[in-house]
């Protein structure tokens, strides 16, 4: 309907990017910031919430920043197949939640990391 719309898809792959790193900069911040805080809330050991937060700071700026985007995409991914395997089989949360978020929001996370890695995050990346 719009094909003159096309020549943004590479602006638009930037700021999914920009926003995935944000997302995950900021969570796995919150993991390293208090770690025996957040894996008490979580129901995991502090030396794997450390690993976690390092994992989603990582994560995070990789895809944000495109240096080897698709690695960064593909390990989001798993982090986030964990998240929600917790939410359904650990805590019984629902596709949209009730008390706490659902895990729909971790499948939309999943799917723009899958865009991302299927794209190679786009023109604008640091290194392929």
């Amino acid at each position: 309907m719009f094909p003159q719309l096309a020549r943004f898809t590479d602006l638009g792959l930037l700021l999914l990017r920009l926003m995935v790193g944000l997302v995950f900069v900021n969570s796995g911040y919150r993991h390293l910031k208090a770690p025996a805080t957040r894996a008490k809330s979580i129901g995991m050991s502090k030396p794997f919430t450390i690993f976690l937060g390092a994992a989603e700071v990582a994560g995070g700026l990789g895809v944000a920043t495109g240096v080897l985007t698709q690695l960064p995409a593909f390990g989001l991914i798993v982090i986030m197949l964990g998240a929600i395997w917790k939410k359904i089989f650990a805590w019984h949360t629902g596709f949209w939640g009730e008390k706490a978020s659902g895990w729909h929001y971790d499948l939309i996370l999943i799917l723009i990391n899958l865009v991302v890695a299927f794209t190679n995050g786009g023109a604008y990346v640091l290194m392929r």
